[in-house]
């Protein structure tokens, strides 16, 4: 099967399905993940090294594994498609953000702040509408990056062992990479090779929103403003989808109890609930731009 028609194939099964009710992968990763930080970083003790042990040890087996099931010719195929539908979020994108959207329309603010908490890590409890639109606004470019882009991006480089490299590095930086006393050492290898298998991703799709959106704008936006976020990856992806909706995005946001005063992203107005499904739609527009390109590039090169 050829690349492209596998990575439409896996589109299609995550558009179609979803994400799994029971038995992903991921969650079962996950707890690995859990037992291994345990053993590798007793106490918040581990070092670097030991960030390093544990990283390999729960992705390098599992790709491998997954590169010896895609070189057999008589299910290779099916392999590489479903690498690629369990390392999507695209549809599940969706069943977080629009019931956002819905309740802050229905003017039920308990509710958005209750479905906007379960996409993003800053407290919600105290957000008004506003500051509810602009954390759904900025979930669904960033996790649209993330959860999206790069997958296809890495499926497209390097097939299902590729795919699954990524999305299991991008698990583990959610749950290591973090700032603090405990995973500060010991998840500090997770945080880099996330932000290096992230880098090219990430301004492919800053240049993909830029393109579907207000181009000129979103281009200024990501020069100025991405090298003030503090995240090389999120700065640019972000600074060019705010741009690209015309919204302004940024500013104070409370994680784990400390008040962050980040700098704007964007120009315009603060984003709506609207903006929460434009957003959305700019991602789907994206896709369905890299489906195209992929089908073209082939048909070319053949």
């Amino acid at each position: 099967m050829s690349l492209a028609l596998s990575t439409l194939a896996g589109v299609a099964l995550d558009a179609a399905l979803g994400e799994p009710k029971q038995g992903h992968p991921l969650v079962a990763f996950g707890r690995l993940a859990n037992r291994l930080e345990q053993r590798f970083n007793p106490a918040g003790g581990g070092w670097r090294s030991h960030g390093v042990s544990a990283w390999c040890l729960a992705v390098l087996p599992l790709t491998l594994l997954t590169w010896l099931l895609a070189q057999v010719s008589a299910f290779g195929w099916a392999v590489e498609i479903a690498a690629l539908y369990f390392a999507l979020g695209l549809r599940s994108l969706g069943e977080h953000a629009r019931p956002v959207a819905q309740a802050l329309r229905l003017g039920d603010l308990v509710l958005a702040r209750e479905r906007v908490g379960w996409m993003v890590s800053r407290n919600t409890a105290a957000l008004d509408a506003g500051g509810v639109a602009r954390a759904g606004t900025e979930s669904v470019l960033e996790n649209g990056s993330d959860a999206v882009f790069a997958a296809l991006f890495w499926f497209v480089v390097a097939g299902a062992p590729g795919v699954v490299l990524y999305r299991l590095s991008n698990t583990l930086d959610a749950m290591w990479g973090y700032r603090n006393e405990r995973f500060e050492r010991f998840g500090w290898a997770a945080a880099k090779i996330d932000d290096v298998l992230n880098y090219l991703p990430a301004r492919l799709v800053a240049l993909t929103y830029a393109l579907l959106g207000r181009t000129a704008l979103a281009l200024r936006c990501w020069r100025r403003q991405a090298p003030q976020w503090d995240s090389p990856n999120a700065g640019p992806v972000m600074a060019a989808g705010a741009g690209s909706l015309g919204v302004s995005l940024g500013g104070a946001a409370e994680y784990h109890g400390e008040l962050h005063v980040r700098p704007q992203l964007g120009e315009g107005p603060p984003p709506r609930a609207r903006d929460i499904e434009r957003a959305l739609n700019l991602v789907w527009g994206g896709v369905l731009l890299w489906l195209a390109l992929l089908g073209l590039w082939e048909v070319l090169g053949a």
